[in-house]
């Protein structure tokens, strides 16, 4: 186990540990963060690690919280693509710390993506990675306590440390362990959409998932939209969640009927008595400003092909080549293909489109699985059952047994 040391929360030496990030190229990163009751998941903690030749590794704790926190040095390091930011399940971490230090994140290595390519389960654990990569077993007893409270605990404290002290360790275990079966850059590729993670609030993608929004006339909608910006306005402003000030479905009845006077609002399932003292006259002005802007109705949806009965055998047939090629590469099936999208690309195939968006005929998706079941579908290679002799054909393994073999 390497030695650390470890700062207190709000330690004012993030320009020391930039400087070490920068000139080790390596920075671990994890977060806690609270989101009930609240707008937006509010960040509550930055846990960091870096190589430290004097001691083998500095831990920070930085508060998000504090009123004049300076993260530049910290936002610098995270959008400088020579540093790799290595995190574990870290699409959210990711997020918040773009939306609060308000920066670029570059160069992410997510352990959980490449335990998947080092043939763990997918979505394992980072305990379960520590203990079967590592030998390091640790005691996790804080995670449901209030993270947003002042000041933390030690037993708090122990518990935000923890989660990143051994998590530059276990990135160059797997590191290493890909790069000696030729997965390294594969782990990495599919890590490379993390640096886009975000929690922003699309208002476009929120008014499109609205129950039965686009059942609505022209001009019904666009009171909906004037409704969800006022509900989107109200819950920023007073940071509780938009279901908490006026409901989905209730906000799309409203805007159906048009109310004019309270009378009419009242007579609405979910505008209750409460709402209609606090925020009634607000809601009917919201309606009238509806009513008077130009009509604008969604773009009509965009669905994939209906399903086929005739596809069920080809796509049965299309899984059980994917599965057979993830066994012998001992990946986890997940991360090559859905249901979804071999239902996508058989139907694509029989509608003879163009191949089908989607990940499995991309990058090195493509390269493993992708192209070989485009050749599948077109009758060039075919699916037979062999006894298992561990070469490439029977789908790798060694003893007794069947596998697929694909010739």
């Amino acid at each position: 186990m390497t030695a650390a040391r470890s700062a207190e929360i709000g330690d004012p030496s993030a320009k020391e540990l930039a400087l070490a990030a920068k000139a080790s190229g390596r920075i671990a990163l994890d977060t806690e963060f609270m989101g009930e009751r609240r707008y937006q998941t509010l960040l509550c903690l930055i846990q960091l690690a870096v190589p430290d030749g004097a001691v083998g590794e500095r831990i920070e704790l930085v508060d998000p919280l504090a009123e004049h926190l300076d993260g530049a040095p910290l936002a610098e390091v995270l959008a400088d693509p020579r540093v790799q930011v290595v995190v574990h399940a870290g699409r959210q971490d990711v997020a918040l710390v773009r939306r609060r230090l308000r920066t670029k994140v570059r160069n992410v290595f997510d352990t959980q993506v490449a335990a998947g390519f080092a043939g763990m389960p997918a979505q394992t654990s980072y305990d379960m990675l520590l203990s079967e990569l590592l030998g390091v077993r640790v005691t996790k007893s804080a995670s449901f306590t209030r993270w947003d409270a002042r000041p933390l605990s030690p037993e708090q404290l122990a518990y935000a440390r923890e989660d990143v002290v051994h998590l530059l360790e276990l990135a160059g275990e797997l590191e290493r362990r890909l790069a000696e079966i030729g997965r390294l850059e594969w782990a990495r590729e599919e890590c490379e959409p993390l640096q886009h993670a975000s929690d922003e609030r699309d208002l476009e993608t929120i008014f499109a998932r609205l129950p039965r929004v686009r059942g609505l006339s022209a001009a019904s909608q666009t009171i909906a939209r004037e409704l969800m910006r006022w509900r989107e306005e109200i819950a920023a402003a007073q940071d509780r969640p938009v279901q908490s000030i006026l409901g989905d479905a209730t906000l799309v009845e409203i805007a159906r009927r048009k109310p004019t006077s309270s009378a009419k609002l009242e007579q609405i399932r979910g505008v209750n008595q409460s709402s209609l003292r606090r925020r009634g006259r607000d809601l009917l002005d919201a309606v009238r400003r509806g009513g008077e802007r130009p009509p604008e109705a969604l773009a009509p949806e965009s669905r994939p092909p209906r399903p086929d009965p005739d596809d069920a055998p080809l796509i049965a047939l299309a899984e059980a080549m994917v599965r057979a090629r993830a066994r012998e590469a001992g990946l986890a099936y997940e991360l090559l293909a859905t249901k979804a999208d071999l239902q996508a690309i058989v139907a694509a195939k029989r509608l003879g489109d163009t191949d089908a968006e989607v990940r499995t005929l991309r990058g090195w998706r493509h390269e493993l699985v992708g192209k070989e079941l485009l050749e599948l579908l077109d009758g060039r290679v075919s699916l037979s059952v062999a006894q298992a002799t561990g070469d490439r054909e029977s789908g790798g393994g060694s003893g007794g047994g069947s596998r697929l073999r694909i010739v």
